[in-house]
C-alpha cells in the first residue's frame, strides 16, 4: 500500500509541476479540452478536435503506469509514455508524463526534448541523472526515492541506475508531444546516412570506426 501511495504522489507532483502554467511550450486552449481526433485528415499543430459529443472519460484516462517496464534489452531501460497520442484527452494541455524503469546498471542514454522540459522523481531505487548545458557544463546528481530533478529543454540528459535493484521514476514533461531524439542514434543511426567524413572529423575519430559504429546501429534496428 505505501508503495502504491508513493506511486501516485509522484504521479501528482509531475502533473502539478508539468502544469500548463509552469512549464508548457504548447499553445493555450481557447476552450476547455480539445480532444485528438486521430481519425481527421486535417493537419494541424497538434491534432484537430473531436466532436465535443463523441468526447467520453476514456479520452482522458490512462492505464498502465503501475506495470514494471520491460527491462530486457541492450540498455536495461523502459520509457512508458504518456502524451496525446496515448491519451487524446492531452491534445492542446501541453504536458505530457512518463515512467522510467531501469534495471540494475540500466541506462536511458543521453538524449534530448526537443519541445519540452522536464522533471523527474524518483520513485524507487537510485539513479544518477544530468544534462550538458550549451557551454559543455554537466549538471547530475545520484538521486534516491522521493528525489526530484530538472532537465531544461531541448539540453541533452540521461538516467543511469548506480543501484543494485531496480530504479523507477515518473517524468512530468511541457508538451503533449515532447519528442525524443537520441543522441548517438540520430548521428550514427540516421537515415540516410551522415557521410563519414563528417562524423569522422566531429567525432575526431577516423572512418573506419565511424564504419564500425554505424554497422552496430544497423544491426539493432534488425
Amino acid at each position: 500500500m505505501a508503495r502504491s501511495c508513493e506511486l501516485v504522489l509522484a504521479l501528482l507532483v509531475a502533473a502539478m509541476v508539468a502544469s500548463p502554467s509552469a512549464l508548457a511550450y504548447d499553445p493555450s486552449p481557447l476552450q476547455d479540452f480539445c480532444v485528438a481526433d486521430k481519425s481527421s485528415p486535417v493537419l494541424v499543430n497538434g491534432h484537430a478536435c473531436k466532436d465535443p459529443t463523441h468526447v467520453s472519460a476514456a479520452d482522458f484516462a490512462f492505464a498502465g503506469l503501475h506495470v514494471p517496464g520491460d527491462t530486457s534489452n541492450a540498455f536495461g531501460s523502459k520509457v512508458t509514455l504518456v502524451d496525446a497520442h496515448a491519451v487524446p484527452g492531452l491534445n492542446t494541455l501541453g504536458v505530457a508524463m512518463a515512467r522510467l524503469d531501469l534495471a540494475p546498471g540500466g541506462l536511458n542514454p543521453p538524449h534530448t526534448h526537443p519541445r519540452a522540459a522536464e522533471v523527474l522523481t524518483v520513485v524507487e531505487g537510485e539513479m544518477r541523472a544530468g544534462f550538458v548545458a550549451a557551454d559543455g557544463t554537466l549538471f547530475a546528481a545520484v538521486l534516491s526515492a522521493g528525489d526530484a530533478f530538472v532537465f531544461p529543454r531541448g539540453l541533452v540528459h540521461f538516467e543511469f541506475n548506480c543501484g543494485a535493484r531496480p530504479a523507477v521514476g515518473i517524468a512530468g514533461l511541457g508538451s503533449q508531444n515532447p519528442g525524443l531524439v537520441r543522441v548517438a542514434d540520430s548521428v550514427f543511426g540516421a537515415s540516410p546516412d551522415v557521410d563519414d567524413r563528417v562524423l569522422a572529423k566531429a567525432f575526431r575519430i577516423d572512418e573506419d570506426t565511424v564504419k564500425m559504429i554505424k554497422a552496430k546501429f544497423a544491426a539493432s534496428k534488425k
